[in-house]
C-alpha cells in the first residue's frame, strides 16, 4: 500500500502559519471554558434530583455532546497551532471525521428534542409530565445516537472507496468529509452528493422543525392570559433560541461557503470551520447560566460550598 494511504499531514490555518501561536489563545481560553463551563452543568443536574426533569436532563446531553465535541477536534488543533503540521494515521484522520460529523448530528438532534420538549410544556401543559418520562427521554438520547451513526457511517464507507495518489497533506486542523476526498485522484461526486443531501435532510430539516415549533411555541405565549406566565415562558424559550441561532447560523454559513463560496479565502474557511465547532460548545453553559434561574442558583451554590 502507497504510504500516502497511511496517514495524512495536517497544516492547520494556511497563510496564517506565523499567526497560529497567537490565535491559540482565544482558542485554548474557549476550550478551557467549554469544558469547564459544560462540565458544571452536568455535575449540577446529575447532584440536584430536583434539576432531574426533562428540560434539564436534555441540557446534560447537551452539555456532554459539546465536551466531546470540542475535544474531538481542539487538542489536535492546538498541538498544530504550537508545533506546526501535525501528521494524522488514515484510521485515527477517519476515526476524527465520524466524529466530528457524528457528534454535530446529535447536537443537532438535541437542540430539536429540546424545542420540541418546550413546546409540551407551552402548549400541552396538562400531557407535559405524562409523556416526557425518564423512559421516553433515554429512548429519545439512544435514538439520535443511533441516527448520528446511521447517518455518518456511509460517508466514511465512501471516503474508503477512493484513490489517494496526489498527495497526503490537508489544509485543515482537523480531518473532515469533503477535506479528505478532495485529495482523491477518483470521482468524489458520491461523496459531495452524499454530505450534501445528508446535511439537508438531517441538520438542516432540524432546524425547519426547530423553526416549527418555536412558532407554535410563540403563538401559545402571546395567547397566555397571565403576563408573569408569559414573561417566564419568554425567558425560557429566549435561552434555547439564542443557542439555536449560534449554532446553525455558524454551521450553515461554514457548510455553504465551503461548498460554494469559492472566492472566499482559504483562511477564513478553515476559521470558520473550526469556529462553528467551538463557539456553541462555549456559549451553551453561559446562555444557559445567566437565562435559566435554577442552573444559575444550582452552580452559584456549587461554587460557593466550602472546600
Amino acid at each position: 500500500m502507497n504510504w500516502k494511504f497511511t496517514s495524512f499531514l495536517l497544516t492547520g490555518v494556511p497563510g496564517l502559519e506565523d499567526f497560529q501561536i497567537w490565535i491559540s489563545i482565544p482558542f485554548s481560553f474557549m476550550y478551557l471554558l467549554a469544558v469547564v463551563g459544560n462540565g458544571l452543568v452536568m455535575a449540577v443536574v446529575a447532584c440536584d434530583k430536583s434539576l432531574h426533569a426533562p428540560m434539564y436532563l436534555f441540557l446534560t446531553m447537551l452539555a456532554f455532546n459539546d465536551v466531546l465535541l470540542c475535544t474531538v477536534t481542539v487538542p489536535k488543533m492546538l498541538v498544530i497551532f504550537w508545533q506546526g503540521p501535525s501528521l494524522s494515521a488514515f484510521p485515527a484522520c477517519l476515526t476524527q471525521m465520524f466524529f466530528v460529523h457524528a457528534l454535530f448530528l446529535s447536537e443537532s438532534a438535541v437542540l430539536l428534542a429540546m424545542a420540541f420538549d418546550r413546546y409540551m410544556a407551552i402548549s400541552a401543559p396538562l400531557h407535559y409530565a405524562t409523556l416526557l418520562t425518564g423512559s421516553f427521554i433515554g429512548k429519545v438520547g439512544i435514538a439520535l445516537v443511533a441516527r448520528s451513526v446511521v447517518v455518518v457511517t456511509p460517508g466514511v464507507l465512501l471516503i474508503l472507496r477512493l484513490h489517494f495518489c496526489r498527495s497526503n497533506i490537508i489544509h485543515h486542523t482537523y480531518c473532515e468529509n469533503m477535506g479528505i476526498a478532495k485529495l482523491a485522484c477518483n470521482s468524489i461526486t458520491p461523496n459531495s452528493t452524499y454530505g450534501l443531501t445528508a446535511a439537508l435532510l438531517t441538520t438542516g430539516l432540524d432546524f425547519v422543525l426547530i423553526s416549527l415549533s418555536y412558532w407554535l411555541i410563540l403563538r401559545t405565549v402571546f395567547r397566555l392570559p397571565s403576563r408573569e406566565a408569559r414573561t417566564k415562558a419568554f425567558g425560557t424559550c429566549g435561552a434555547h433560541l439564542c443557542v439555536i441561532l449560534i449554532f446553525y447560523s455558524l454551521a450553515f454559513f461554514s457548510f455553504f461557503t465551503h461548498r460554494f463560496g469559492h472566492q472566499v479565502p482559504r483562511h477564513i474557511l478553515i476559521l470558520l470551520a473550526n469556529l462553528y465547532l467551538l463557539v456553541p460548545p462555549t456559549m451553551n453553559p453561559i446562555v444557559y447560566g445567566i437565562k435559566t434561574k435554577e442552573i444559575r442558583m444550582r452552580v452559584l451554590g456549587f461554587l460557593s460550598q466550602p472546600k
